[in-house]
């Protein structure tokens, strides 16, 4: 029966096994309870106290839109706080302030340099970020000490050095974006300056070379060949003359034996001369128009030869009336004269054709050297043009700069404000002597637990039938009940009894002690 019983039931044997444990060892594991509970609430209590002080900083974004005057400073704002958290957290400045509020005065063994990392490890800056997680909107800095005062007066400190450092921060970096503007744009100015040498010693050099100049050129160029055009038809015109003035001085000499002597030999040979003109004038009106150059010169031979003829007729009279004969040559010897004029001006005219031909083959050498002068002028203008776009570029750089830098000045830019001024402690942040409660708590039932486990294992005694029936080689048949007196009744009552008592002690001191923890926090 009672192996039936066992088979059927294993797992409540199991149960009332771990009752019986929880009878007979409750005071093995409520007395290390209480005296691990005991010894870390004690702990507790012996720390030395801690109290913390906070204040909020906001980061207030620029008065005047971006779209207006664009920031000339980094826009990290979390690399820039790590920046001035490292600056304000260096040795110097940390022992102005500990110097300045008489830090650490009680622990006159620690040198300079383990009170600033002390100090160090007592400050702590946390970040404060939009809804979104991208964007810093604040930060909070905390500071630790023994003293609430003394937390006060270093996280307000600290808050002016932040705020103090930023603003010194950005002015410094606005300048010098600023000033390396400016070195940029005297370099470029520099830079467009030998453009604008370069550009102008080229143009110098190569006066009427340039593109610009080649309508002019073509201009002149045309005027030139038509002026050499009309200097050859003078020089043609200007031989004919000459050619003519020598036929005529021919006729005389021929005419002059067989010339009547009612007439000149001149008179004679000038009229058939007249003649011989009129005739050619003739034929040329009938082909041509008055204003023809060949009509016009026949006209002006016609003119001459009828001034001539009228000389040589009043020359004739007078050396009838005189009777001088050296005056019958002043028609040769004013023709002579003419000859002398005609190769004068067939000089001058011969002179100035190859001026003109000079002229023309200098504009022609200017026109023939354009294409590879605008290449070149093309590269210089290319690298001017160059200049001047990053000349101009940095210019307006700098005058935003200058706008920026201004406005950091004139604190219109991001700056640091207190939202939450540095709070006075009332309550120590460490310990918590509450937090502690439950930690000695779960210290002292893990110790309990131990003892418990460590008294099993050690104890060799039977505490149930179960373990009688173990031992035993044969199954059991039969079973005598347990008698139990009445001492033995009153004894057990009275072991229940304080066992509840004990049990009940136990947690009232662990609920008074974490109620004075608690209204000491």
């Amino acid at each position: 029966m009672a192996e039936i019983y066992e088979t059927e039931n294993p797992q409540q044997l199991d149960v009332q096994r771990y009752v019986d444990i929880v009878r007979r060892r409750h005071m093995h594991f409520l007395i290390p309870l209480l005296v691990g509970w005991l010894a870390v609430w004690g702990a507790s209590w012996l720390m030395q106290t801690r109290y913390k002080s906070s204040t909020l900083i906001l980061v207030e974004q620029p008065s005047v839109p971006q779209n207006f005057v664009a920031s000339n400073v980094t826009d990290d704002l979390q690399a820039r706080l790590q920046s001035i958290q490292q600056q304000i957290l260096s040795r110097t400045r940390l022992l102005m302030i500990i110097n300045r509020l008489h830090l650490y005065e009680g622990s006159d063994n620690l040198t300079p340099d383990e009170k600033v990392a002390r100090m160090q490890k007592e400050i702590d800056i946390e970040l404060v970020r939009d809804a979104g997680g991208s964007q810093i909107t604040a930060f909070r800095i905390n500071y630790s000490a023994h003293d609430p005062h003394v937390a006060q007066n270093v996280t307000r400190e600290l808050s002016e050095l932040f705020i103090n450092e930023n603003s010194a921060v950005l002015q410094q970096e606005s300048e010098d974006t600023t000033k390396f503007l400016e070195d940029q744009l005297d370099a470029a100015r520099a830079n467009l300056a030998e453009q604008e040498a370069k550009v102008r010693a080229f143009e110098s050099g190569h006066e009427g070379e340039l593109p610009s100049q080649q309508t002019s050129n073509l201009q002149i160029l045309a005027g030139l060949q038509a002026e050499l055009q009309n200097e050859q038809d003078a020089l043609n015109a200007a031989t004919q003359q000459r050619a003519y003035y020598q036929t005529l001085i021919e006729q005389y000499k021929a005419l002059r034996p067989t010339t009547a002597a009612a007439k000149p030999d001149d008179v004679v040979a000038l009229d058939a001369q007249l003649d011989k003109l009129r005739a050619q004038l003739a034929e040329l009106s009938s082909r041509y128009t008055d204003s023809f150059p060949d009509v016009q010169s026949v006209k002006d031979q016609i003119a001459r030869t009828e001034k001539m003829r009228a000389a040589a007729v009043a020359a004739a009279s007078k050396k009838t009336a005189a009777g001088s004969q050296d005056e019958t040559n002043a028609p040769t010897l004013q023709l002579q004269g003419q000859i002398e004029s005609n190769q004068v001006e067939i000089a001058n005219r011969q002179k100035a054709i190859t001026q003109l031909q000079a002229r023309i083959n200098d504009y022609q050498t200017r026109l023939n050297a354009e294409p590879a002068s605008e290449q070149e002028l093309a590269d210089l203008n290319r690298g001017y043009d160059q200049s001047k776009a990053n000349y101009d570029d940095l210019l307006k750089k700098k005058q935003e700069s200058a706008m920026a830098t201004s406005m950091e000045e004139m604190q219109r830019g991001e700056r640091f404000s207190i939202l939450d001024p540095p709070s006075l402690p009332q309550t120590p942040d460490f310990p918590n002597r509450l937090k502690f409660c439950g930690i000695g708590v779960a210290v002292g039932a893990a110790l309990g637990l131990l003892v418990v486990i460590a008294f099993e294992l050690v104890d060799d005694r039977m505490h149930s039938e179960k373990d009688i029936r173990d031992m035993l080689p044969v199954p059991v048949i039969s079973e005598i009940p347990e008698i139990i007196s009445s001492d033995d009744e009153k004894k057990s009552h009275r072991q229940r009894m304080r066992s509840w008592a004990m049990t009940a002690a136990v947690l009232v001191i662990i609920l008074l002690g974490s109620a004075v923890s608690y209204l000491h926090s």
